[in-house]
């Protein structure tokens, strides 16, 4: 019989490196001198908001505009819009075709989540990226921004099945350390992040002290030569 020693001796080695593959990029920023666009943009939305009933989506608790906010959000909307755009044209690419071969399109709409509201997990199918920008965070200063709630959570998408075979299993990324199913991302007024639509994303219960007001978007490129 061979020895523990002998057999130790002979296990297989294996010189391994770890690679990353399928990268998902998320766009996460900060608006530059933009303090008059977003005082612009928070005051068309409380004027829509005193004539609109809203829609109900992901949200609870709160008040979702339309998805045609381009067409009643004036001048702040359409720059918002295109500097999105600007940042979609990076990030993307088509295959024996450039960004400017398409027609990008814009929805975008307002949400106002008063205390206790929040967005379920959700994402934004049909679309290439969806987009986020805080315009008010929702706590007074004299609240700790701690307190206020509404986190906003973006789902790692290769998990599901893992999940459904061991809760407790997690994927070492190439930095050695263990990935979560959820990352949070910190988040502040003026803030804009950009993510795949396909990537699920939810939005905690906020807590502060006064509503908080975002704008979403999806974001789409199409050929020029179709007709919409």
């Amino acid at each position: 019989m061979q020895s523990n020693t002998s057999a130790e001796n002979h296990a297989l080695r294996v010189e391994a490196q770890p690679i990353g593959l399928f990268e998902t990029p998320i766009a996460y920023g900060r608006l530059k001198d933009a303090d008059t666009v977003m005082r612009e943009l928070e005051e068309v939305i409380r004027k829509r908001k005193t004539v609109s009933k809203g829609l109900s989506r992901s949200n609870l608790g709160g008040w979702h505009s339309e998805s045609d906010m381009l067409e009643w959000g004036g001048p702040a909307a359409q720059r918002l819009a295109e500097a999105a755009v600007k940042i979609a044209k990076r990030m993307s690419h088509f295959k024996e075709s450039s960004t400017e071969d398409r027609q990008w399109i814009v929805r975008m709409w307002a949400n106002v989540t008063p205390a206790g509201g929040l967005n379920l997990l959700h994402s934004h199918p049909g679309n290439l990226w969806a987009a986020v920008l805080y315009i008010d965070m929702g706590h007074e200063k004299e609240q700790d921004p701690g307190d206020a709630g509404g986190n906003f959570y973006l789902e790692d998408p290769r998990f599901s099945m893992a999940a459904m075979r061991d809760t407790a299993f997690r994927i070492r990324g190439i930095d050695g350390q263990p990935q979560q199913y959820q990352t949070e991302i910190q988040l502040q007024r003026g803030n804009l992040i950009m993510f795949p639509a396909w990537l699920r994303h939810e939005v905690r219960t906020h807590t502060g002290n006064r509503e908080r007001i975002t704008i979403a978007m999806n974001i789409d490129a199409v050929s020029k030569d179709v007709n919409l």
